[in-house]
C-alpha cells in the first residue's frame, strides 16, 4: 500500500500545499518620494540562466515593491542576507503588507549604502542596498511582453528583472572562485498555520564526485572558462571543440588557451581560432 496522500492544491500552494525551500531576499527599490524601500520576499527565482540574465520576482500586485517598479523607477536590488535570527525577524516585520516606505524603515535594522553600479545613468535614480547582504543583484525591470507576459487576476505581479550586477562579500567571491566553502543562507518555509514563518539555517554542503566514465558536456566547459581570470568573449560553438578534453586536464587546457589569446591580443575565442591552435601544438 502507497505511503503516500494527495494533498489538496490551494492558493500559495508552495507553502499550504507543500514544504518548499526557498531564498529569503531583501528587495530595495525607490519609492515615489525618493526614498528606499525594503521588501521581504522569498518568490524570487532564476528566469533566464544564458545570454541575458534574468531573475522573476513576484509580489502582491500593491505592495509598496510593485508600484514602485511600475510607477516611480525600474531599477531595485536584491539583497541576500545571512541566517541571523535578529535578522530574520526584521524580515518578517518589513514583510508586513499596509506599512508606508517612512514606517518600514524607522522599524529598520539593517544599515543601507548607495548602489555600487559603476554606470548610472544621467537621471537615474538608484536603490540603496543592505550593507549586511552577503551578496546583491543590482537589476532592472524589464516591461516588455513579447519578453515575458502572464495574465493574471489574482492580484499578484510578475516582474521580469534583468540582473545589471552582481556584487559579493570579498570572501565569499574568494570562495566562489576556489570552491568548497558556502555562505550561510537562512531557508525559508514561508507563512505557514497562520501563526509564523518558518526559516531553516544553512547547512554545510557535501560534494559528491562527478563519475570518471561521464563525459564533459558544453556547460561543464562554459562554467570552468567563467571562473577563469581572463577578460575573454568565447563564441559559443567553441564551447563544443573541447568537449573530448579528459576532465582532469580541462582547466590546465582553458588556461593555456586562455593565457595564450591574452598574449596575442585576441578578444574573442572563436573555434577557427581553436583549430589554429591545434594545429600549431600538433
Amino acid at each position: 500500500m502507497s505511503k503516500f496522500s494527495e494533498v489538496a492544491v490551494l492558493d500559495n500552494f508552495y507553502q499550504t500545499s507543500s514544504f518548499y525551500p526557498m531564498p529569503v531576499v531583501l528587495v530595495t527599490t525607490v519609492s515615489e518620494s525618493g526614498l528606499t524601500n525594503i521588501g521581504s520576499y522569498s518568490l524570487c527565482f532564476p528566469f533566464g540562466i544564458a545570454g541575458d540574465h534574468y531573475m522573476m520576482l513576484i509580489s502582491r500586485g500593491d505592495s509598496n515593491t510593485s508600484l514602485n517598479l511600475m510607477n516611480s523607477n525600474n531599477h531595485c536590488a536584491l539583497n541576500f542576507i545571512p541566517y541571523n535570527k535578529k535578522f530574520l525577524k526584521n524580515a518578517v516585520c518589513l514583510g508586513y503588507p499596509g506599512e508606508t516606505t517612512e514606517q518600514k524603515l524607522k522599524d529598520c535594522i539593517f544599515t543601507i549604502e548607495p548602489s555600487m553600479r559603476n554606470d548610472k545613468a544621467d537621471g537615474e535614480v538608484y536603490p540603496d542596498v543592505i550593507t549586511e547582504s552577503i551578496q546583491i543583484f543590482e537589476c532592472t525591470y524589464i516591461d516588455d511582453p513579447e519578453l515575458f507576459h502572464y495574465a493574471n487576476d489574482g492580484g499578484e505581479r510578475h516582474f521580469l528583472l534583468k540582473i545589471d550586477h552582481i556584487f559579493m562579500q570579498e570572501k565569499w567571491h574568494k570562495a566562489l572562485k576556489k570552491g568548497g566553502k558556502f555562505p550561510g543562507l537562512p531557508v525559508d518555509y514561508g507563512y505557514r498555520d497562520s501563526r509564523h514563518f518558518w526559516f531553516a539555517p544553512h547547512s554545510r554542503p557535501y560534494a559528491e564526485a562527478i563519475p570518471k566514465n561521464k563525459g564533459i558536456d558544453v556547460n561543464s566547459i562554459k562554467y570552468e572558462v567563467q571562473r577563469l581570470p581572463f577578460e575573454l568573449e568565447w563564441d559559443e560553438q567553441a564551447y563544443a571543440r573541447l568537449v573530448k578534453v579528459p576532465r582532469v586536464f580541462l582547466k590546465r587546457v582553458l588556461t593555456a588557451i586562455s593565457e595564450r589569446a591574452v598574449k596575442e591580443g585576441v578578444k574573442k575565442i572563436t573555434p577557427e581560432l581553436l583549430d589554429e591552435y591545434n594545429k600549431k601544438n600538433r
